[in-house]
């Protein structure tokens, strides 16, 4: 059995690419603007991991975990943190997007502060939402509903879930490797990562290498 559910595993990625972030712009050197631009690719991918996250479990993942027992109250508190979320992300990525075009060490230094915010409010979500669903997704893994939210987050174009499956494995413990692997068999994963997730492995895990 697995140790924790596939969107567990989700958030560890969340989590790794801030700390990454975070130490990126601590260690950054100024005027370095090939690493400045490298780090912009790499905020684009994470920018819109996170942003696709948040829409599925709105429209996808809130109605099954109400239909397990999870309370309208509660999913209206994910919801808001959400709105917290997004607006620490909004302003991390006009950070971001002024520190790519000038490589100075004052925007990487902006770019810190703005991804240490962030960091703050993701870690509270993450933890409450967490402590709320974690266990139930475990228990009712098999459960139809869980099987049918599987199925409706499944439904991407090749590319975008080439992309996703090789960004949620980047640096995954081996925890996050068997929850995702217990959904998703692991020929299907190296198929979907290696034919479509050339993107990822070509222009973001160099960043991290």
């Amino acid at each position: 059995m697995a140790t924790m559910s596939m969107n567990k595993a989700i958030h560890g990625a969340v989590r790794r690419d801030l700390r990454r972030f975070l130490e990126a712009t601590a260690s950054f050197s100024d005027g370095d603007t090939k690493r400045a631009a490298a780090l912009g690719c790499a905020w684009d991918n994470f920018d819109t991991q996170l942003t696709h996250h948040h829409e599925g479990e709105h429209e996808i993942a809130w109605p099954a975990m109400l239909a397990l027992g999870i309370t309208q109250a509660q999913l209206d508190g994910f919801d808001a943190e959400h709105d917290t979320m997004s607006q620490a992300l909004g302003k991390a990525r006009l950070a971001m997007a002024a520190f790519r075009r000038s490589g100075a060490k004052a925007d990487a230094d902006a770019v810190h502060t703005a991804v240490s915010d962030l960091q703050s409010v993701t870690e509270t979500h993450l933890g409450h939402e967490e402590d709320a669903v974690e266990q139930l997704m475990l228990d009712k893994a098999d459960d139809p509903i869980i099987k049918d939210m599987g199925r409706k987050f499944s439904k991407v174009s090749p590319a975008v879930g080439g992309v996703f499956f090789n960004w949620v494995r980047d640096g995954a413990t081996a925890d996050e490797l068997a929850a995702i692997e217990r959904d998703i068999p692991k020929p299907v994963l190296a198929i979907i990562g290696g034919v479509f997730g050339r993107s990822y492995r070509k222009n973001i895990a160099p960043v991290w290498a």
